[in-house]
């Protein structure tokens, strides 16, 4: 097979695609015939020696974590050979997801519904599990609460914005100007221009802040916070300086590793077909121009999701 792939860490000059072997299948795991696999800035910053390069052990490394695509075959397990699948997988261990076959655990993944296209859902994972997650599952997030996104135009930050509209939650976001109409169309009643405006001047009493840009953005947002509320920063590279600002102010800070989950992914995938979860697609790339991708998620700049396509998916 055709794969993505480094022999040791480094810039975009180490990415290269060549022949590789197709994967063995272990009990409970199925084999994939890939469509898409998402883009996410983990992938460029494990490749460079960072993200998640402790656990790798072994060159050449296969990138990636999320993708879509078809079972080429069911093993063990109870799905069966041609179903349309996608999911988010083994992190943070390996998953070489940058590949024409992937070998992917059963009860990491989900089927996905007719209506939503190969494409799409090979993008969807891993940002709409940690939106989900950071929410959800560390934010606690009801109907009726105030919620302020950092980044709410990214990858991440605009299935949030989705993700608690329905919920019921009343959304502000941080974004450049011209992502303000995007964000409205997406159900943000407030944006802020986080060039031009200082947050704290337009924002308060916030029940749940979910963090995209770390660092400095998220300690300055810090007081917009209620005495009960909480903040979800996702960057882990400035997780502890967010932790360390928080407790000195006394506010809740959560931080989050996204994990597998087929029951949320099955989920999410039903509000796709729903057409209440909309995943915006910047950009696509032929698997072979996956540097350019990670160029461009490198400009920190892309709104919404990079997606490299395979097997002569367009």
């Amino acid at each position: 097979m055709k794969a993505i792939s480094i022999h040791q860490f480094g810039g975009l000059e180490e990415l290269t695609y060549s022949t590789q072997p197709k994967p063995q299948l272990n009990s409970g795991d199925v084999l994939i015939k890939t469509s898409a696999a998402g883009v996410n800035p983990i992938d460029w910053k494990t490749c460079s020696g960072g993200g998640a390069s402790g656990f790798i052990d072994e060159m050449p490394f296969i990138p990636g974590w999320e993708f879509s695509g078809i079972i080429a075959d069911a093993g063990d397990t109870d799905f069966e050979t041609g179903q349309a699948v996608f999911g988010m997988i083994r992190f943070p261990q390996p998953a070489g997801c940058y590949a024409e076959y992937i070998a992917a655990p059963a009860a990491q993944i989900a089927q996905l519904p007719d209506a939503v296209d190969l494409i799409t859902a090979g993008g969807l994972p891993t940002t709409s599990l940690t939106a989900w997650q950071a929410l959800f599952d560390k934010g606690e997030l009801k109907s009726g609460q105030k919620v302020l996104i950092l980044g709410a135009a990214g990858g991440v930050g605009h299935l949030a914005v989705q993700l608690a509209k329905w919920t019921g939650a009343h959304v502000t976001g941080t974004a450049s100007v011209h992502n303000h109409e995007f964000l409205a169309t997406l159900g943000c009643e407030h944006t802020i221009d986080y060039h031009t405006q200082n947050i704290t001047d337009h924002v308060s009493d916030i029940d749940l802040i979910i963090d995209c840009i770390g660092g400095e953005t998220a300690i300055e947002a810090l007081p917009c916070l209620t005495i009960d509320g909480v903040i979800v920063t996702l960057p882990s590279v400035t997780k502890e300086q967010v932790v360390a600002a928080g407790a000195a102010q006394r506010r809740r800070v959560e931080t989050i590793l996204c994990e597998p989950s087929a029951k949320q992914l099955s989920q999410i995938a039903q509000l796709v077909a729903d057409e209440q979860l909309l995943l915006h697609t910047t950009e696509t790339f032929p698997a072979e121009k996956a540097a350019e991708a990670f160029e461009l998620s490198q400009s920190g700049h892309v709104c919404g999701k990079l997606i490299l396509t395979f097997n002569d998916q367009s």
